[in-house]
């Protein structure tokens, strides 16, 4: 390990004065008085060398060593794959990694250490854990995010004092591509002003996951203390219209790893600092705020018909604050999880989509999420998906842009625009992953002139966004069809300045670099055999309660396996019927003649087998076959599930039969 020059000095005082601690020069002194009284004579043992083999020996014997080494390392959450067992139902904790504590720091960084002391006060859920119930009961799970960097708690069940415990090791590190600063000043750390990011969600037995509370845990107070750590009590308030109400509170215990008293700072330093910054902050968005006034101004005096289309310059987040749409977008790399623009698209659109909810009749409260919210809810509405689909084509290098609009059926709507050195440019549909390309129809043609046609659903169009431009539609027709995406043409699209944009891209709120994705932890294999094993037993004992009969038919079962593969690479590439002649050759061998045969593909977001057959009970066509009456029936069945990043997965279902007609 190569350790910078300046930072050895230190380093060795951190060693001298862990070792001075453990008083490891006194047990070596023992050792060594053991060794040389062992021998009978007093000539004998001053003729006789102790040698430093025989003394490190001895203290690996005595464990000595092993004590030394526990002294100078600290545990960290790791990812370890568990052991298949042996069992019918795979349970959900054979599917899933284990986390265990076997993690040695660097003792050339320094790291926030964040240990999670247990929650209180969460009287909304005071009658939703039942401990003598025998049904599984709904968990909290906290989830961080801090420069760069994602962990999650282990699972709490819900109660009104949750039992969220659990520690947390954040590198204190620069967000250059150096990867970090070695053993950091406290000058340094004192100049972070990213915080660090909380999200809290209950998971429900049947899957379902809702946003609880949005939290920013400002850290730095840590740099006041000399030696003992910060523990301070976090009041977590709701989210969407209930920002202002108190959701619990989580109590929690912060330091610097490793400690050293050079490291102090005076509170007072502390407080002007993040005073300071809250005051660039607020006069930031004042500025930003006069600059948008004069540019809206502006926009109006073109057209009296602008102030009625579609321009977002400002959304309303989960935690009730107001930002500039441009500070939902980010680059974000995905590594080797996301290969491609186009599996960027479909691990996108595997997220469902749900419209936030509000309380009461009315028109819905708006409520945009953040990357790292987003990410752990697993779900969200069309401006979620809009924002990460955008920010992982940015750092594919595409000319990507969120649009903002309305959709044929006259709702508010956002979706994917990626421009192309060629001039041409397409559409991206967030929700469904489906790529639309764009060709503009020109309304001064004369009615004979062919017009290309164009198969998206989208109506008007008043504004488009990134993390680095903002432009409104000034076109005197803002239907998506007739519009020209030369975004440079101020005739046609008004800009703002991107000195503007970049004052308030950076909100106190936002942790700067975004999230990174972390690796699936389910099996795919082992969850699809599960759903399908589910899925058998549910449907037969549904048919039996009907007086009918299953016969499973194995063969033709696996003969529905590539057409559920030929779906999920449709919604990749949007390549139709790949494969699709083998599987009607295949089908057509297993079918005899006389007989029916009837299938049913069908696409879920996640792996709950009984809410996939309540929804396709629902289905007059899947119905038909569940619950098929005939002569020599037989039923066949296929489920293959995709896992995506972050656990985000879909599962495609072919439900089929075959019977012998009677006329």
């Amino acid at each position: 390990m190569s350790i910078p020059p300046e930072k050895k000095a230190e380093l060795k005082q951190v060693i001298h004065d862990q070792l001075n601690q453990f008083d490891i020069h006194g047990k070596i002194k023992d050792t060594i008085f053991k060794n040389t009284t062992k021998f009978p004579t007093e000539n004998e043992a001053q003729h006789t060398q102790v040698t430093e083999d025989e003394i490190m020996e001895d203290l690996k014997r005595r464990g000595v060593v092993e004590d030394v080494l526990k002294k100078l390392k600290l545990q960290s959450p790791m990812y370890t794959p568990v052991p298949m067992k042996q069992a019918t139902h795979m349970e959900q904790d054979v599917l899933q990694a284990e986390i265990i504590e076997k993690v040695a720091v660097d003792p050339t960084r320094r790291y926030l250490y964040i240990q999670i002391l247990g929650g209180k006060a969460f009287i909304e859920h005071m009658n939703a854990f039942q401990p003598s119930s025998k049904h599984q009961t709904s968990v909290f799970v906290l989830h961080l995010h801090f420069r760069g960097q994602r962990f999650h708690s282990k699972a709490a069940p819900v109660t009104v004092e949750p039992n969220i415990r659990d520690g947390f090791l954040f590198e204190l590190r620069s967000n250059e591509h150096d990867g970090g600063c070695g053993l950091m000043s406290k000058e340094k750390m004192l100049s972070f002003c990213d915080p660090v990011h909380l999200v809290l969600t209950k998971h429900d037995p049947d899957g379902e996951i809702s946003l609880v509370s949005s939290h920013s845990l400002e850290w730095r107070k840590t740099l006041t203390c000399d030696k003992n750590a910060v523990t301070t009590r976090l009041e977590l308030m709701g989210v969407g219209s209930e920002c202002k109400i108190p959701a619990g509170i989580i109590d929690v215990r912060m330091e610097i790893v490793p400690r050293s008293p050079q490291l102090s700072v005076p509170l007072e330093v502390v407080q002007a600092q993040l005073h300071l910054e809250r005051q660039r902050a607020a006069e930031r968005d004042r500025l930003f705020l006069v600059y948008a006034k004069q540019w809206w101004k502006e926009y109006l005096e073109i057209r009296r018909e602008h102030k009625q289309r579609t321009v977002k310059i400002f959304a309303q987040d989960e935690t009730g604050v107001n930002r500039s749409v441009c500070s939902f977008v980010e680059p974000l790399r995905a590594g080797r999880l996301i290969p491609s623009p186009k599996m960027a698209a479909r691990f996108v659109s595997a997220f469902p989509y749900e419209k936030h909810d509000s309380v009461g009749a009315g028109e819905r409260a708006e409520q945009w999420l953040s990357i790292h919210t987003f990410l752990s809810v697993r779900k969200g509405d069309h401006q979620d998906h809009s924002n990460l689909l955008c920010s992982l084509l940015l750092a594919f290098g595409l000319d990507a842009y969120v649009c903002v609009g309305v959709k044929y059926n006259d709702a508010a709507y956002t979706w994917i625009l990626v421009r192309y050195s060629d001039h041409s440019c397409s559409f991206i549909d967030p929700v469904t992953g489906v790529r639309y390309s764009h060709r503009p129809v020109n309304p001064n043609d004369p009615p004979a002139t062919a017009q290309p046609i164009n198969k998206y659903n989208f109506k008007s169009i008043g504004s488009v966004y990134n993390h680095k431009r903002f432009y409104a539609n000034c076109q005197p027709l803002d239907t998506v069809e007739t519009c020209v995406f030369n975004l440079d043409n101020q005739s046609q699209w008004k800009h703002m300045t991107s000195q503007a944009l970049a004052s308030v891209v950076v909100h106190p709120t936002i942790c700067r670099p975004p999230p990174p994705l972390t690796t699936p932890t389910y099996d795919p294999v082992l969850v699809s055999n599960q759903v399908e094993d589910d899925l058998i037993k549910l449907i037969t004992k549904h048919r039996r309660e009907m007086g009918l009969s299953s016969e499973w038919d194995a063969d033709l079962s696996f003969i529905l396996s590539p057409s559920l593969w030929a779906y999920e690479l449709e919604r990749c590439s949007n390549v139709a019927n790949v494969g699709n002649q083998d599987f009607q050759d295949a089908v057509k061998r297993n079918v005899p003649e006389g007989h029916t045969f009837k299938g049913f593909p069908v696409q879920f977001p996640h792996h709950d087998a009984g809410r996939m057959l309540a929804i396709c009970l629902k289905n007059s066509v899947c119905s038909d076959i569940v619950e098929c009456r005939g002569d020599v029936v037989r039923l066949a069945l296929r489920a293959q599930v995709y896992v995506f990043p972050d656990d985000v997965m879909v599962t495609w279902v072919m439900l089929a039969c075959k019977y012998r007609s009677v006329l």
